[in-house]
């Protein structure tokens, strides 16, 4: 038989310590772990232990539950768990894992939602023996495990091509590499105005629009909630993308790029984006390799206007100034950045394959009568 009871019955949280903005840094020995999925920054000092479940109290991810493997400094917005009636912590995890989304919609709040300590523990959860809860967590920590593991391959592999990347586009000065401004070689648009697509305009399994919100590694994914009609995307012809085109977010996130492959020849240009496309024979993915680069990231950051919300236009891009070596060296650095980035990809889809196994099996092992 196994016991329901009340998360209030089997352990309790505690809040954690506000850290004043000055206390965080983006280095340091322990993460603050504060109401995000993410920390929120680090510090030199930690006032919880390693190997702790921590629940997010605060804004949109209240309720989101983790697993801490080294010493962290619990922000304000962070609930520790205690578990007092001495069952095994992994399994409380794995279960309070299981039970997060229910967790998550037990929240408050129409500004800031957050967790309520007495919603909490009134949440009905599954208690196995002891044997049982070390037999599962034997099963569910194997699945965990791989996924670290696939984390930190993934983590090491990003940094090996970032080496690779910042090196090999290091062309400055060197023997048969051009120094152009790009607007020198390549054609640039900004999207249409908003006032030529309106809300009413979007159908389903309609032309895709593309904004930078679409604009992923470097890559387009469609949207079924922004496309329009064949109607629509006539008056839009004029924006009409291309493969080889390259587009830029041109407010907000600068920098973000993506290419245009032959899957996306005809999708349309959104307003938030703007079109890079070459008039002379480039390898158009060595021009995204570039885009997508540090330099000029911050070029783009130091070059954007505005206030609050900084943007880029045409005038801004066509002035970058980007190396052009040949045909074949840009072939060369270009093959070698794909080996990278399908080994990535690789890792990254087997990563999703394992988690998707992990949950099923983890709602399996914890559904109980």
């Amino acid at each position: 038989m196994v016991e329901w009871k009340k998360i209030g019955e089997v352990l309790t949280v505690h809040t954690g310590k506000q850290l004043n903005r000055s206390g965080l840094s983006e280095v340091g020995k322990y993460p603050v772990i504060n109401g995000g999925r993410t920390p929120s920054g680090y510090t030199d000092s930690y006032n919880e232990n390693k190997n702790s479940i921590t629940i997010s109290q605060g804004g949109e991810s209240a309720g989101f539950v983790n697993w801490v493997d080294t010493a962290f400094w619990a922000g304000a917005h962070c609930y520790v768990v205690e578990n007092t009636t001495n069952q095994n912590l992994r399994f409380l995890f794995h279960l309070l894992k299981n039970y997060e989304y229910g967790i998550m919609e037990s929240k408050q709040g129409a500004g800031i939602p957050g967790l309520n300590r007495k919603n909490l523990y009134s949440i009905l959860i599954p208690i196995p023996s002891i044997e049982e809860q070390n037999r599962i967590v034997g099963i569910l920590d194997t699945f965990t495990d791989s996924i670290e593991n696939l984390k930190q391959q993934i983590a090491q592999r990003r940094k090996q091509y970032e080496h690779y990347r910042d090196q090999l586009l290091d062309l400055e000065g060197k023997e048969g590499v051009e120094m152009k401004m790009l607007g020198d070689f390549a054609f640039t648009k900004v999207g249409p105005f908003g006032s030529l697509i309106h809300k009413e305009d979007y159908i389903c399994g309609g032309v895709p629009l593309v904004n930078p919100v679409h604009m992923i590694n470097g890559k387009v994914m469609k949207d079924d909630s922004f496309t329009i009609s064949e109607e629509q995307a006539s008056i839009l012809n004029n924006y009409k993308l291309k493969i080889n085109d390259v587009l830029f977010a041109r407010r907000g996130e600068i920098g973000r790029c993506a290419i245009i492959t032959e899957k996306e020849e005809n999708y349309i240009c959104g307003t938030g984006s703007l079109i890079v496309r070459f008039k002379d024979n480039l390898n158009s993915k060595y021009m995204l390799y570039i885009f997508s680069s540090p330099y000029c990231k911050r070029y783009l950051e130091k070059s954007a206007i505005g206030g609050t919300m900084l943007n880029i236009n045409c005038g801004i891009v066509e002035k970058m100034i980007v190396p052009i070596p040949s045909l074949e060296e840009q072939s060369r650095i270009v093959s070698i950045l794909d080996t990278f980035e399908a080994s990535i990809s690789n890792l990254e889809a087997q990563l999703e394959q394992r988690q998707k196994q992990y949950e099923y099996y983890r709602n399996q092992l914890l559904t109980f009568e």
